[in-house]
């Protein structure tokens, strides 16, 4: 059974910082990209991060890039999203997404964690 299970969300003031844990099972982690989004309030979901596992190639929304930084522990399996000088813009709940390279049809999403940005 495939699942993917995110953690480390929570409350922080602005210019902090987050850790975010997705923990993957059930399927081959190699074979995927995984990546985080992100949805506020009202507002569509957006691509955040992504990393392709096989080669470690990352890609970053521009309003993230050189704040947030995506990576993967292929042997546990883990993908982090180290989140830093966070802004009160950044509040929205972060989901963990993985889909396959070849068939996308295989795409596969966490429950969500809650990041909230505020003084």
């Amino acid at each position: 059974q495939v699942q993917l299970v995110e953690s480390g969300g929570g409350l922080v003031q602005p210019g902090g910082s987050l850790r975010l844990s997705c923990s993957a099972s059930g399927f081959t982690l190699r074979y995927y990209v995984m990546a985080w989004y992100r949805q506020a309030p009202g507002k569509e979901r957006e691509l955040v991060a992504s990393v392709t596992i096989a080669d470690g190639v990352t890609n970053y929304a521009e309003s993230v890039r050189g704040r947030f930084t995506i990576s993967r522990d292929n042997a546990k399996p883990m993908v982090y999203l180290q989140m830093n000088n966070l802004k009160v813009g950044d509040t929205a709940v972060y989901y963990c997404n993985a889909v396959h390279t070849a068939w996308r049809q295989y795409e596969y999403w966490g429950q969500g964690t809650q990041v909230t940005v505020s003084t």
